[in-house]
This record gives C-alpha cells, sequence and structure tokens, in this order.
C-alpha cells in the first residue's frame, strides 16, 4: 500500500510511531496529484513547494518531541470558499478571480495549529450554487457528475489526491459529493464549527465540515475544527469535545429512525436496495428500529428555495450590478431571481423553518438517529438535467440531489453520509444518518460501528 493510500488515522498512527513521515505521506500525495488530476480536475491549485516545506517543517516537529496530534503532517484540501492567508479564493468563478486572502478562516487557522498540511485548494460548483461541480470529474467515472458544491474536495478524497478536505454544505454540498464519490461526509451542527472567513452563499443555511476516507477520519477532524468563535455570530459557545468514536459495535439498544414518508419517495431502486441492507446491518447490531413520519415534506423544497435565493442574491448584489458577464448563467439566473423574491416570501420561508426546527425536534425525541438514502440516484452522466421516475414524474438532477439533504440544512441538525455499496455500474451509493441538535457523538458511533462491519474500502477507480 502507497501511504497516499492510507486513512487520514492510519497515517497519523504510523507518523507517530516514526514509522512513516510528514514528507514521505506529502510527496506520495503529490505524486498521486501528477497522475490523477490531468482527469479529475479536483483542485483549482495546487501548492507543492508550499506543502513541502510545511512537511519538512512537520517531519522536524516531530523528530524533536513536538507531535501536535492525528492531523500532524496530514495533507488536506480544502474548498476553494474558504480563506488561508496570502492565497486566492476565487470560488471557482471569474468574478473573484484576483481576490487574495489577507488572513486565514478560524478553519484554517485550526487545522493548521493542528499540524494538518495544505496542498491546494479544490474546485466548487461556481460560489457553492449548484449539485454538480462541471470542472470536476466524478473519482469513479469520469463521464459522471462529480456532485456538488465541493465536488473538489470529495474527488480529492475518494481518488487519494488528499487525505482529507473541507467542503460546506448549504444543501447537501458535502453529502452528495461525498455519496456520489464513495466517501464520508459529515454536515455539523449548525453553528458548531466557524464559518468566520468562508465565503457565504447563503448564511443561515451554511455549515463547513469534513469529506474524509471513514467515519473516525471525520471525527477526528471535527475535534480540530469545533468550538466558539465569536466572529461567527451563529457560532456556539460550548466546551470542548473530543469527538473519536470508540471501537464496538454493540448497538444495542439505540432506536433508529425508520422513515415512513419522504426518504424513499422517488428513490433508485439499487439506492434503496443498499440503504435498506445497511438498515439491516444496523438492525443486526442492537439497533432498535422505529418508523417515523417525516414531518412538513411539501414545504421543503420551497422553504429551502426560499431561504437560499435570497439570502445568495443579497451577498452577491454589488457583483451582479457591476459584472453580471463574469458569472457563469446557471449561477447568475439564480441569484438575479433571488433578487426578484419578495420580503413576504422570505418571511413565510423563515417562519416555515421554525415550525419544522420544532416538529423535528419532536420528532427526535422518540429516535436517537434518522437513517436514510443520502442521495436518491448514483452520479448521473454529466450533462444529464433531469431524472424521470416510473410514475413518469420529471424532476430536475439539481432537485433531485438536493431533495433528501435540504431538511438537515434548514433543521440545522448534524447529518453524517456513509458509504454502503454500489450500483450495477459501480457507482457508489450513501446512506445518510439525521441526529439532534449537537448529536455529533452518536451518529459518528453508528457510522463507526457499522463502517466496523464492512470490507475495507478500495480508493476510486477512475484515475
Amino acid at each position: 500500500m502507497q501511504p497516499y493510500e492510507l486513512s487520514l488515522a492510519a497515517a497519523a498512527d504510523a507518523i507517530r510511531d516514526r514509522r512513516l513521515s510528514p514528507v514521505e505521506l506529502v510527496d506520495s500525495v503529490l505524486d498521486r496529484i501528477d497522475k490523477a488530476e490531468p482527469h479529475l480536475g479536483a483542485y483549482v491549485t495546487v501548492a507543492a513547494e508550499q506543502a513541502r516545506r510545511t512537511a519538512r517543517e512537520a517531519e522536524h516537529e516531530a523528530a524533536h518531541g513536538r507531535y501536535r496530534g492525528p492531523l500532524h503532517g496530514i495533507p488536506m484540501g480544502l474548498k476553494d470558499l474558504i480563506d488561508v492567508d496570502g492565497m486566492a479564493t476565487t470560488a471557482s468563478s471569474r468574478v473573484r478571480a484576483d481576490h487574495r486572502a489577507t488572513a486565514d478562516s478560524t478553519v484554517a487557522a485550526r487545522l493548521s495549529t493542528a499540524g494538518a498540511i495544505l496542498l491546494g485548494k479544490t474546485h466548487t460548483h461556481e460560489f457553492a450554487f449548484g449539485l454538480t461541480t462541471p470542472q470536476t470529474r466524478n473519482a469513479w467515472d469520469t463521464g459522471r457528475v462529480a456532485g456538488g458544491s465541493s465536488g473538489g474536495s470529495a474527488v480529492a478524497v475518494a481518488s487519494g489526491t488528499a487525505t482529507f478536505a473541507l467542503g460546506t454544505d448549504t444543501g447537501g454540498s458535502i453529502r452528495v459529493p461525498a455519496a456520489l464519490n464513495g466517501v464520508v461526509g459529515l454536515k455539523p451542527t449548525y453553528g458548531l464549527v466557524p464559518r468566520h472567513g468562508v465565503t457565504s452563499l447563503s448564511w443561515s443555511l451554511d455549515h463547513v465540515g469534513p469529506i474524509t476516507r471513514t467515519v473516525e477520519d471525520a471525527a477526528l477532524v471535527l475535534t480540530a475544527l469545533a468550538g466558539h468563535d465569536p466572529r461567527d455570530p451563529a457560532s456556539l459557545a460550548l466546551p470542548p469535545v473530543d469527538y473519536r468514536p470508540g471501537a464496538g459495535t454493540d448497538l444495542t439498544g439505540l432506536r433508529v429512525g425508520l422513515p415512513r414518508t419522504y426518504y424513499f419517495d422517488h428513490v433508485h431502486p439499487q439506492v434503496e436496495t443498499a440503504v435498506r441492507h445497511a438498515i439491516g446491518e444496523l438492525e443486526a447490531l442492537g439497533a432498535r428500529l422505529v418508523e417515523v413520519d417525516i414531518p412538513m415534506t411539501r414545504y421543503v423544497q420551497a422553504t429551502q428555495w426560499g431561504l437560499m435565493v435570497p439570502e445568495a442574491g443579497a451577498y452577491h448584489e454589488g457583483s451582479l450590478r457591476t459584472a453580471p458577464g463574469l458569472y457563469e448563467e446557471d449561477v447568475r439566473i439564480l441569484l438575479e431571481a433571488g433578487e426578484l423574491m419578495s420580503a413576504g416570501d422570505y418571511v413565510r420561508a423563515q417562519r416555515s423553518r421554525t415550525l419544522m426546527r420544532a416538529e423535528w425536534a419532536r420528532m427526535l425525541e422518540d429516535v436517537d438517529v434518522i437513517v436514510a438514502p443520502s442521495v436518491p440516484m448514483p452520479a448521473v452522466r454529466a450533462g444529464q438535467e433531469t431524472v424521470t421516475w416510473p410514475d413518469g414524474t420529471v424532476e430536475s438532477v439539481s432537485d433531485a440531489y438536493v431533495r433528501l439533504s435540504s431538511p438537515a440544512n434548514i433543521t440545522g441538525v448534524p447529518a453524517l453520509t456513509v458509504p454502503v455499496g454500489h450500483d450495477a455500474a459501480g457507482m457508489p451509493i450513501g446512506m445518510q444518518l439525521l441526529g439532534r441538535p449537537l448529536g455529533e457523538p452518536t451518529l459518528l458511533r453508528v457510522g463507526h460501528a457499522y463502517e466496523q462491519t464492512q470490507p475495507a474500502r478500495a480508493l476510486a477507480t477512475a484515475a
């Protein structure tokens, strides 16, 4: 096994025990980037020399007893919405072609303090306003979409061109590409991970979180990221938590909510089969299934778009006036639509969210987690715009991909996607776990328990 193939946890153990140096690991990942990146397009920019220099510094620290913890010497990618002092933050847009950050974002600073090594910036769907990331190809089949908007981060992790990466999630933008590329993606509780220094799509829906090879890896990254920052008004003032799950797989007594409504409607048969099989695995580990009805499902889409579109339009108001032609057409149309929405529509979406949060809180009193598909279908062919379901319903690809992930953004609850197999074409399928606010320890425990019962996952095969 080459160093770039190691999970974060495995690489951390090897670095801690002096069986692997940060320089060896970074060199291996950079070599992998050289081979895979021309086929995949995961990165906006690769800072190879900076990464090698930081790796040498990390190796020197470890050799002299200054080991910083499990992220020490681990190479990572950051979605190109996340500021790093002195580097461009383009949001994969011509609008930001000349923008250069003058300070680190909170998350970049925390990862640097923990010893992680930045490889470069990964592609996003322009300003995170889309579900496909057209610049990037799927890590399993380059003729298919990567998912978005954190497509570059998911493809980098799935292909071995980053040991872990950060994404952002406003309607599913961590979980969708993670599921479509067969890796783990965690959208934390709203406010748990600060967003200072991260370009916004929709302030009241935005989250930052990790994309990793394993659930344990996600827990290690979350432990470094979480914590109060007064520069983000939504940031929660909470004591530090070690999110690493235990090694056990016993889920006896755990109540798993199995949706009767919404989450299995208009879902590809192979996705449903794989997810229900994984649910059976949780039951075999001792979990008790409890059927639940998802509340207010008819209002999900209207609430998501009613919040996101006007907030995004307000954020981009200035540049839409001065440089509308620099936006890609799909994003510009959505931003202009946001400017046309009335204050009444926005207030109604806010009221709907308040009611939805209350109803979800009541539902989650009866279960510890809810389990569902992460996305209703595997990665579609690049350029495909719609999907037709067996009952004749036609749905846009973007609406389909956001449909099962957006409830967690509206309500602010944590959500984790875990790979649970592949379809007949070899494309990954993800299972989503949703929990109570600040219920990350339970989600990670359940996801890790499931993962331990499965064969080790290989890296993607497209490059």
